[in-house]
Order: C-alpha cells, then sequence, then structure tokens
C-alpha cells in the first residue's frame, strides 16, 4: 500500500500528501494519457491507471479495431425524441454498467452541442436544438450513469456544432447567445447531474481554442460555475503547453503526451507554469481517479460483454419510444394489420440494419436487427421485399455478409450451405504477399470491414507491415456486382484471385477512415446466386503509401474499408418494380432515409436531401399504394418533396440495436408512438436560421442568428417549417384543460394569487418557484403516453429582443383509455425567466407580466396562463 494512504479511507488516494511529494516529473506524467484510452499510472506512488471510452451511443471499450461488442443506444437525437428524463437516467445507469463490464470508469458522453442546422455530421449524436431539453436529458443521463460511480463526460464544450475544419474555425458567437443557447444546457447538466468530468471542443470560440481559454475554463466553469470536476481535451485537442496548463486543461489525451511530458517540465522549470498551477491539473486528475475507486473496476481489467435480457427490453423501449408519428391521416393508414392483409417491405434501408451514425459514436453491437427482420418476425412470416433504389456513396460493408468456411473449392457451387462462421479471416504479417511462405503473427475472425488500425498494438509487429482479410462470398442474386476499397496505406481486392480493385498507384485523399483514408476505389464482375467467391483484401500499412499522412488520426498505422453490392443496373425499372409490387399488397413499409456514412464525425452533410433515386422511389410507392408507411432512418432533418402525397411518415432515427424490432412494434401498434422532434424540420435548406452561416469561411464561422435558433427562429420570422419542434403524433388523442399557474410562496403563505387560462389575475411571482398545474385526458381507445411542454413567453415591453416563447420544461404522461390525471410541473421562476444581459455580464429575470404557454409543440400550446415577476433581479452562477 502507499505510504501516502494512512490518513483517508482505504482505496483512495491522500492527494493532499501526494502533491507534497510527488516531483514535477511525476505531476507531469499525471497531466497526459498513457495511451488511447487509459490515464498514466505511478505504481511506485500507488497511484493507477484508469481507463475511458466512447460513449455517446453505447461503451465500446478500449478497442477501435475488434472491439468487443456492447449495447448500443439509440442515436442522441432519438433519445431526444423520448423527452423523458427518467429513461435518460435509466439508460445512463444500463451505460454505467456496460463500462464496467469493458473495465472503464469514464464514458465519454453525453453530447450536448446544438443542432443549430440540420447539415451537421455529427448532429445525430446530439440530443436537441434546445438547449434546456439537451441539458435537462443530459444532467438525468449523468446522474444513471454515475449511480454506478462510472464518471459522465460532458461534451463537446463548447460551440463545436459543425464538423468543416473542427480543429481550427473560429466560431464567432455573442455573449448572449453564448450563454442562453450554447452554454446553457452544459450549466443545466452540472446543476442536475454533477458530471465528473469535461471534454474541451476542438474549435476556437471568439478568438481562442477552447482548451486554452482561461474566460471558459477558469472564468466560467470553475469560478462561476464552482466547478470541481476534471476537464480532458478531446483527442488530440491539447494546442499548447503553457496556455493550456494555464486555462485550465487538466488532462491532454490521447496520451503519450504532445504537448506536455518534457516541454511541460521545461516550462514549470522556466516558471512559464507555476508548482500552484501545476498541482491545480494533478489534483483533479487524482480527484477523478478517487470519485473511479468506488466503482471496484481493477486497473486494466479484461473486456467482458453483458448482453441481458432486461438490458435488451430497455433498448427495444427506449428505440421504441424514440420514433415519431410525423403524419397519418386521419388514422387510417396506422398501425398496421398483423394478420389478414398482405405485406410488402420495400426500401434500400430495409435490409440493413441502420442501427447508429459513424465516427467514434460507432461501436460493434452485440446483435443489430434490421427493419426486414424485425417486420418478419412481428408478422410470423418473410414480407414481400424490394429494394427499388440505393443510397449509398461509399458501398455498404462487406464483412458481415461473408463467412470463413466454403461450400465448394474456389468458386465451386456452394449454394452458401458451407462451414466456417460469418465474418472473414484477417491476418497480419511482417512481410508482403510476394513472400512465400511468411506466416502470420497474428489472427482474427472479423464482421467488420472498416479496420482501422489507429489503436492496434502487436508487440511482433514491425514497422512497416501487411494484412490479408479473406472470406466466402455467396449472393442472393444474380448480377453485376460492384466492390470497393478504401485505404490508409495501400490495397487490393481480389475476387476469386482476380484483381478487381487496385488502390495502390495514382492514390486520392478521400474521407474514408476518419478522413485519413483515400477515396473508394472501384471494380466490378459478374456474380451468379448461389454460388461461393473467395473474396481477399492485400493491404499494406500506411508507410506503403506515398499520400501525406493526415493529422491528427492519420500515419499511425492506417487502414482498409471494403464493401460490395450488386448493381442496381436500371434504376427506372428496380424503381418499378418495387411500385409494381407495392401495387399488389395491401400494405406497404417503405423504409428510406441516411445512414452511418452520411452522417458521421469529421464531415458535414453538403445538402439535406436523401439521393434523387430515392425520393422518386418514394413517390412511385405512394403512389402505387396510398396505403403506405413510410420510415425515414436519419439523424437529423431530411428533405420530403413527396411528403404531400404520403399518408403515413415515422421518424425513426438510428436506434440501436433494437432498430428493427422499434419500427415493427410501432407500425403494427404493439407500441403507441410517443416520440416528439427534438429539433425542427425545415421544408429547405434553405429555411433554416444558420443556412448562410454553416461552414468554415476564411477561418472563421458566424453565429449571425444569434439566439434564434431552431423553433425560435420559425417563431420569430413566422415561418412554417415542415414539421415544428415538439410535434409528434399518436395513435391516441389527448386534452389539455384547466391550466393553473401559482406561485408556490404565496400559495403556501395563503396567499391566493394565480393565473389559469380562463382566469385574468396573475401569480406575483418575484422569486422562487412557480408551480404548473392542469389535467390531460386520453380521448382516444388505446393506451399511450404525451408530453406535456411548457413554455414562457417575455413581457411585452422587455428591454431587449427575446424569442416568442422559450421552452422551460417538459412532463412525459402515461394514460390508458379514457383516463384523466392532473399534471404539476414546478418551474424555477428566476431561472425560466431570465436572459442574459451583456451590459450587465449577468443573467437578468426582467419585471413584468410573462406568459406560460403550455401545449404538446412549439406550434401547438393552447393553453396559456399569466406569470407577473415584481422586481428586476440579476444574478450568476449555476442556478439563481
Amino acid at each position: 500500500m502507499s505510504p501516502f494512504l494512512s490518513d483517508v479511507p482505504a482505496g483512495l488516494l491522500d492527494v493532499d500528501e501526494l502533491l507534497a511529494q510527488l516531483t514535477v516529473e511525476e505531476k507531469v506524467a499525471l497531466l497526459t494519457g498513457r495511451d488511447m484510452w487509459h490515464t498514466t499510472p505511478l505504481p511506485l506512488r500507488g497511484i493507477p491507471s484508469i481507463r475511458v471510452s466512447d460513449g455517446p451511443n453505447g461503451v465500446r471499450g478500449t478497442k477501435i479495431f475488434d472491439g468487443v461488442p456492447s449495447s448500443c443506444l439509440p442515436c442522441g437525437t432519438a433519445l431526444g425524441a423520448t423527452f423523458d428524463p427518467d429513461l435518460l437516467a435509466k439508460l445512463g445507469q444500463l451505460q454505467g454498467q456496460e463500462a464496467k463490464a469493458k473495465g472503464a470508469v469514464a464514458v465519454l458522453g453525453p453530447t450536448l452541442n446544438i443542432q443549430r442546422g440540420p447539415l451537421g455530421g455529427r448532429g445525430f449524436e446530439s440530443f436537441s436544438e434546445d438547449p434546456v431539453l439537451s441539458g435537462l436529458l443530459a444532467g438525468h443521463y449523468a446522474r444513471g450513469l454515475q449511480q454506478e460511480k462510472v464518471a459522465a463526460t460532458l461534451k463537446h464544450f463548447v460551440c463545436n456544432d459543425m464538423e468543416h475544419e473542427r480543429m481550427a474555425v473560429n466560431v464567432l458567437v455573442t455573449p448572449r447567445a453564448l450563454r442562453e443557447i450554447y452554454l446553457l444546457p452544459f450549466m443545466l447538466a452540472i446543476s442536475i447531474g454533477d458530471p465528473r468530468a469535461i471534454m474541451t471542443a476542438y474549435n476556437k470560440v471568439n478568438g481562442t481554442h477552447v482548451s486554452e481559454s482561461k474566460g471558459l475554463l477558469q472564468d466560467i466553469l470553475r469560478d462561476e460555475w464552482k466547478y470541481d470536476g476534471l476537464v480532458m481535451s478531446d483527442w488530440w485537442g491539447t494546442y499548447s503547453t503553457t496556455g493550456a496548463i494555464q486555462a485550465g486543461l487538466d488532462l491532454e489525451m490521447p496520451g503519450p503526451a504532445r504537448w506536455r511530458g518534457a516541454v511541460l517540465s521545461h516550462a514549470v522549470m522556466s516558471n512559464k507554469v507555476t508548482v500552484g498551477q501545476l498541482d491545480d491539473r494533478v489534483r483533479n486528475v487524482l480527484g477523478l481517479i478517487n470519485y473511479s475507486a468506488a466503482a471496484r473496476v481493477p486497473e486494466n481489467a479484461p473486456e467482458e460483454q453483458l448482453n441481458r435480457a432486461e438490458d435488451r427490453a430497455l433498448l427495444r423501449r427506449a428505440a421504441s419510444e424514440s420514433i415519431v408519428l410525423l403524419k397519418n391521416d386521419d388514422n387510417r393508414v396506422l398501425p398496421f394489420s398483423k394478420g389478414g392483409k398482405t405485406t410488402a417491405v420495400i426500401g434500400p434501408n430495409a435490409k440493413t440494419a441502420r442501427f447508429c451514425g459513424g465516427g467514434s459514436a460507432s461501436l460493434l453491437p452485440y446483435y443489430s436487427v434490421s427493419p426486414y427482420e424485425g417486420i418478419a418476425a412481428k408478422l410470423g412470416q418473410e414480407p414481400r421485399f424490394a429494394q427499388g433504389s440505393s443510397d449509398h456513396r461509399l458501398l455498404p460493408l462487406l464483412g458481415d455478409q461473408l463467412r470463413t468456411g466454403t461450400g465448394g473449392e474456389g468458386g465451386g457451387k456452394g449454394g452458401g450451405e458451407g462451414g466456417g462462421q460469418r465474418g472473414f479471416t484477417w491476418r497480419a504479417y511482417n512481410e508482403p504477399p510476394t513472400v512465400v511462405g511468411r506466416r502470420p503473427v497474428d489472427e482474427r475472425v472479423l464482421t467488420d470491414s472498416n479496420c482501422f488500425f489507429l489503436d492496434y498494438e502487436h508487440p511482433d509487429l514491425a514497422p512497416v507491415w501487411y494484412c490479408q482479410a479473406e472470406g466466402t462470398f455467396t449472393p442472393a442474386e444474380s448480377g453485376v456486382y460492384d466492390f470497393g476499397l478504401g485505404v490508409e496505406g495501400t490495397g487490393r481486392l481480389y475476387v476469386d484471385d482476380e484483381l478487381v480493385v487496385s488502390n495502390v498507384e495514382n492514390q486520392k485523399p478521400g474521407t474514408t477512415l476518419f478522413g485519413a483514408g483515400t477515396v473508394e476505389e472501384t471494380g466490378s464482375k459478374a456474380l451468379v446466386a448461389g454460388r461461393d467467391y473467395r473474396v481477399r483484401v492485400e493491404w499494406g500499412c500506411s508507410k506503403t503509401s506515398k499520400l501525406p499522412s493526415v493529422p491528427p488520426v492519420g500515419g499511425q498505422h492506417g487502414g482498409l474499408r471494403f464493401g460490395a453490392a450488386r448493381r442496381i443496373a436500371d434504376p427506372a425499372r428496380a424503381i418499378a418494380e418495387a411500385a409494381a409490387l407495392a401495387a399488389q399488397v395491401d400494405q406497404v413499409v417503405l423504409v428510406v432515409g441516411l445512414n452511418g456514412e452520411l452522417e458521421s464525425e469529421g464531415v458535414d452533410r453538403t445538402d439535406m436531401g436523401m439521393t434523387a433515386q430515392t425520393d422518386a422511389l418514394v413517390a412511385a410507392v405512394l403512389a402505387a399504394n396510398p396505403n403506405t408507411a413510410v420510415v425515414i432512418q436519419s439523424g437529423t432533418p431530411v428533405g420530403m418533396p413527396w411528403i404531400d402525397q404520403a399518408n403515413a411518415v415515422c421518424q425513426a432515427w438510428y436506434g440501436g440495436n433494437e432498430t428493427g424490432n422499434a419500427i415493427a412494434d410501432v407500425l403494427f401498434g404493439d407500441v403507441n408512438p410517443s416520440g416528439k422532434l427534438p429539433l425542427t424540420f425545415p421544408r429547405r435548406v434553405e429555411d433554416n436560421p444558420a443556412y448562410v452561416n454553416f461552414r468554415s469561411e476564411a477561418g472563421r464561422v458566424l453565429y449571425g442568428e444569434d439566439v434564434y435558433v431552431g423553433y425560435r427562429y420559425y417563431d420569430k420570422t413566422k415561418t412554417s417549417p415542415l414539421f415544428p419542434f415538439g410535434h409528434g403524433l399518436s395513435y391516441s388523442t389527448f386534452a389539455l384543460q384547466d391550466l393553473v399557474v401559482v406561485d408556490q410562496q404565496q400559495e403556501e403563505a395563503g396567499g391566493s394569487n394565480s393565473s389559469s387560462s380562463s382566469e385574468t389575475s396573475t401569480a406575483a411571482a418575484a422569486a422562487g418557484v412557480t408551480r404548473i398545474t392542469l389535467q390531460i385526458s386520453n380521448t382516444g381507445s388505446r393506451g399511450g403516453a404525451e408530453v406535456v411542454q411548457v413554455y414562457v413567453a417575455p413581457p411585452a415591453a422587455s428591454s431587449v429582443g427575446r424569442p416568442v416563447k422559450e421552452l422551460k420544461a417538459v412532463h412525459k404522461v402515461y394514460l390508458e383509455a379514457g383516463q384523466r390525471r392532473s399534471v404539476s410541473i414546478e418551474l424555477d421562476t428566476v431561472l425560466a425567466t431570465s436572459y442574459w444581459d451583456e451590459g450587465r455580464s449577468q443573467w437578468c429575470s426582467e419585471a413584468g407580466e410573462y406568459k406560460v404557454l403550455v401545449g404538446t409543440s412549439s406550434a401547438d400550446t393552447p393553453l396559456e396562463a399569466a406569470l407577473r415577476v415584481g422586481r428586476t433581479r440579476h444574478w450568476t452562477g449555476i442556478k439563481p
């Protein structure tokens, strides 16, 4: 046991004693990671290494390449669509348990960045365009996660709201918008969930990178909000030595150090960084280590799987409750019948499980269920199917369609009945494929053919190394198949030893492999259904390429990505065949949308549309059969030029492991939809408030919409979006009535000041808590849930321009058919009425008469009552 543990509880570090005894070099070592996922240990001082793991959609563990499978949550916007803090707490607790199984004591999530426009490549990770909803959900998620003594890490602090030039862009934002829109979710989440870590954003804010911004990290986070947790950089998001330490960045990630190490020791020696500043940073690292001790996760623990029945049930509930019923004309289309009617499933997303977006949020799930599989299980039989169109820009990954055995020798008739297991055999070598008799240094069976070796390690690996991926492909349909290969390094793809794709000479930089890889080179070959084909990729590491490495992730080892798909030779004919099938059945599920290739970390979308072929497919199927439910899978809005012809539309997001089952549950009525849009869906990309300011121009982006983000903009300009914030239908109908707004302090004192939708008196709320009560009734024939949304409108004579109304509270309530319940919601009066006063650099709750608006979306607030604030109050801090 360390000699410094005698005066503190068993298992905890005596931080003050350690700070007195550690050398400068030891303190410096603690301020950077040991590797990608671990902090640096000091065994002689009794200081262990702790493990962190990516976590927006699930806990990946320590491996980007060949990771241990985990539970995959619905994406951030899907979770936002639940409008359910209690559900988020349950999911957070599950993630805490998954983290322990993976040996991690800190999860890098949730993501609180604001969806200020529909094109953000990473928008699917975030909860909402609204700061209150984002902060509320994140706070409860953090609370659930930390019930397991696993630290939540709020990210990315702050204004990392697009991917274009994300490490260099300077976000120009007014102090008021910064406070009211972008910092507010972090402020609320900290006050609710007390997360033990925060990750800084890559970008600059008003001229300074966040990781070295004293104004953000010290003045606001530490001094004003009194935050006492750890602040870490995003991966390779540290840009200085002295500046970052002085600003308050505790931990540089990942390791080994780029900006610290000997450079920081020299800065301390030369007094550019004081020992006191160094100690402040070390104290927070040791504090997180002490916090994590209660999780009882052994140092360098092996990674394990859970995949329990109760977890699968919770994931299915979360995915189904996230689905938003956008349209269901006259309640005539949905829910579909499970028996007595013929069903077709159509669309490019139907047989592929789009379970999460791309980038660091992606992970290897325990399992995934496609919409087709979920519907087939629900019906008890295989529905009829047509793909109709393709939606990929990169060819779909091939790995999980391969198997390691063959049904016959080299391309003989196998009929798909051969031996082996799902996936392909991967081998690493220190010699190129031209060396006869080379022996592998590593061998594995993989299912993911997007192999990025960023964190791959093997003790016998040479500086220049090679790998081979090999498996058997048995096509279900005859036709010409396109094969694609993107690499960081060099590679060739063979089918039955015939070279089909070469990505060796004349390589071009592309977007594969987190932007470190080449464009996808393609080739084609005619294949026969039911026949076995041997697919082989020969690859050389990044050092075999003539292309320069792409920082920060390029140049480590490299990687490869290979995929394939049957070519739709005649797109118009394929659409016509799908429409013909639709006309032959009673009901159609049409599954379209985006995927993790189109919505991914590192690159923003260029437009809001799906492919032209997909839109043509939707229009043709709708014309052939009006009894069609269009199911959209995306993390952010897509264009819907066919919306007026559609009778039923569902927004299904990326639903995690249970994607297909959840879609089937809602479509066939086993779950009554209750999801609400956590962001506004514009009719056109040009209509959204960030349209003219959504990319880095000369190294900066202007947040020109100021505080008018999302529905605030549409309200202010009186512009009707395609679907408003908070919108979502049900198979039931609900009635809200009898709104009463009461200042609780006055009520407890025996006063009668209150306001209701049928009275003209007002509640005199000078400070304290405002209580809102109303009655809600389920007037339909099915049990279901409704989300009561509370908005506050400013005084007519406000001293500054303010949004027409702003969301301040949500309450999700389940009612059986015919049931009536009373709902009570409490608001912090000062917080709910405050704006940021730039003249004073303080929050201001301005005296005057406010309106409390209650309804079921930002465009539907039928109940209204007055709320009077008796005096103006200025304040600062984490809460009034």
